[in-house]
């Protein structure tokens, strides 16, 4: 139970740094406390499940990404609701950020 909390803990932290939230930030706009988001993002402590909810609708991302990590069609159709509102070149530059990233990535798992 305590690596399940704490791997939710780490999708937590790492998306609310992603989205430039501080944890009291992040407390507000969830109408939770800045100590239960620490408590969550250390892993120390279940949260409710009104709570993930809330977490996760701030966040942008699906229960099951925080509970199990897995991205799921919600979660690509978040995404795909963004890249939808960039302009034609915008959207090439996306895409070659993406291409590059990928690259990057099997660049670095070969070695």
């Amino acid at each position: 139970m305590n690596n399940l909390l704490e791997q939710m803990g780490k999708r937590i932290l790492e998306r609310r740094k992603q989205m430039r939230l501080t944890q009291e930030e992040l407390a507000e706009r969830a109408g939770v406390t800045s100590q239960m988001i620490s408590t969550a993002e250390l892993g120390k402590k279940a949260m409710r499940p009104e709570n993930i909810i809330k977490i996760c609708s701030v966040l942008e991302i699906s229960t099951d990404y925080l509970l199990l990590g897995n991205i799921t069609e919600n979660d690509r159709s978040l995404l795909s609701d963004k890249v939808s509102t960039l302009t034609p070149a915008q959207y090439r530059h996306l895409e070659d950020i993406i291409d590059n990233f990928v690259t990057a990535l099997k660049e670095t798992s070969e070695k």
